[in-house]
């Protein structure tokens, strides 16, 4: 029962494939605008701790530097986003709006001198929620979702450490990890609660009022129970131990030894012809 509610918190729904469809779609519209009418919008990006670099949090994401930069981009964020909607509907909106603010500012209070862009610290956001969260949820649903996330992109891990690959904004990817690691214990997620099976699982359980944890001591020890008290056994006045038998209001006593015994016994007796009737019989005719 428990398990079918749970189950039943998974809804498709269009937005599950609009949301990411729409966001990628914006990415490449940006980046053909740019391109096309020479905006240089890169400018827009992160500089950090300067006060014209804050914009860069908001707009760094929908910025990419080449082709091939938004492409490598533009695949994890489709499933990521999908995933996101589809396993975590309540929470898919705040993680992506607060994940981008959030590890932007990061990335502007930790990043080098330089112009950091590119949607990679959202992804990292994505992914740092959805692994730790599957996991603290203990849900089994959410475990593997969490599994198949270390699959696909548990190498992401070593791009949050600096001089990986020159190029590359380590600073956006470690504020993207820090940012889902924190969502993942703000964000609640009552409806995936593991049930309490056990009453040891409960968070007011005392150990001490425990009737099994009472039979150990101080120091782990198993001690026996006391052996039960023997009943007395009843008597009649020849000194016979009797059993007592107890039917609603009813007790009586009956001797367990040398109990007499009545038997009630039929025998058959032949009787002849002769003296059943006196004779023959014979039928009656009216006349």
């Amino acid at each position: 029962m428990i398990n079918n509610q749970q189950d039943n918190q998974f809804k498709f729904s269009p937005s599950v494939l609009a949301w990411p469809l729409y966001f990628v779609l914006l990415l490449w519209i940006v980046f053909w605008a740019d391109g096309k009418f020479h905006l240089h919008l890169t400018e827009f990006g992160i500089y950090p701790r300067t006060l014209k670099g804050l914009r860069g949090i908001v707009f760094s994401p929908f910025l990419h530097g080449s082709l091939e930069h938004l492409y490598n981009n533009s695949i994890p964020l489709l499933v990521l986003i999908a995933g996101l909607r589809y396993f975590y509907r309540k929470q898919a909106l705040q993680v992506l709006v607060y994940g981008v603010l959030l590890s932007g500012f990061i990335t502007w209070l930790i990043g080098r001198e330089s112009y950091h862009i590119g949607a990679s610290g959202l992804i990292y956001v994505l992914v740092s929620f959805m692994f730790f969260k599957g996991m603290q949820s203990g849900y089994y649903r959410l475990v593997a979702l969490s599994l198949l996330i270390v699959m696909f992109y548990g190498g992401m891990i070593w791009y949050v450490f600096p001089d990986i690959e020159e190029g590359i904004s380590w600073e956006g990817h470690l504020g993207g990890l820090i940012t889902g690691i924190l969502f993942s214990r703000i964000y609640s997620t009552p409806q995936y609660k593991k049930q309490i099976t056990y009453d040891w699982q409960r968070p007011d359980f005392d150990p001490s009022q425990d009737p099994f944890m009472k039979r150990f001591d101080e120091n782990g020890n198993f001690v026996n129970p006391p052996k039960p008290e023997p009943e007395e056994e009843l008597t009649d006045g020849h000194g016979e131990p009797v059993t007592q038998v107890t039917q609603g209001n009813l007790s009586t006593a009956s001797h367990t030894h040398n109990a007499p015994v009545f038997r009630i016994v039929y025998n058959y007796i032949p009787i002849p012809a002769e003296e059943e009737g006196g004779g023959d019989i014979e039928e009656e005719k009216a006349d």
